[in-house]
């Protein structure tokens, strides 16, 4: 059967796709976060980190749970997985992995704003923290906003029966 995207694929091979694509994007969305909660962890073993200010541990003890946050929101999938292995909802399996990654993304996204303010903000200051809190969000925000409006522009494509393929 060839679906409106060209596809020659049943639904349960649909959902298979769509399953594996999420598990292509957690692998890469969770190695970032290992790599940034392994960061994260050598910081308290440093000999700076007595220099940090109460603030900075405080910003500090944050991003530790945001790392532990984003692991447990990305190993959350491969879990719903197991549970409902062989019980015929692969629907939503997908519909619930789906869901988890955007979460685990959101967290991550959170993340590295949070680790770059820390970071600028422990080497050269608060304001350049600051700025770089703002210059991370805001191009964070421009890539969230290109895929949101892609997907705005693929429904209302989608509407339109001159352009719906």
């Amino acid at each position: 059967m060839v679906d409106a995207d060209g596809r020659d694929e049943t639904e349960n091979e649909r959902l298979d796709r769509n399953w594996h694509d999420i598990l292509q994007e957690l692998r890469v969305a969770l190695t970032g976060t290992q790599l940034i909660s392994g960061f994260l962890l050598a910081v308290a073993f440093q000999s700076r980190f007595d220099e940090l200010t109460p603030e900075l541990v405080a910003h500090y003890l944050v991003l530790v749970g945001l790392a532990g946050l984003a692991t447990l929101l990305g190993l959350a999938p491969v879990a719903v997985h197991r549970l409902l292995f062989r019980k015929r909802v692969k629907e939503a399996t997908v519909h619930l992995g789906n869901r988890l990654l955007l979460a685990t993304l959101v967290v991550v996204t959170l993340l590295v704003i949070g680790v770059a303010a820390f970071v600028f903000e422990f080497v050269a200051g608060a304001i350049a923290g600051l700025i770089a809190a703002i210059v991370a969000a805001l191009v964070a925000c421009g890539m969230w906003g290109l895929g949101i409006a892609a997907r705005i522009r693929a429904r209302s494509d989608a509407a339109r029966p001159e352009i719906a393929r």
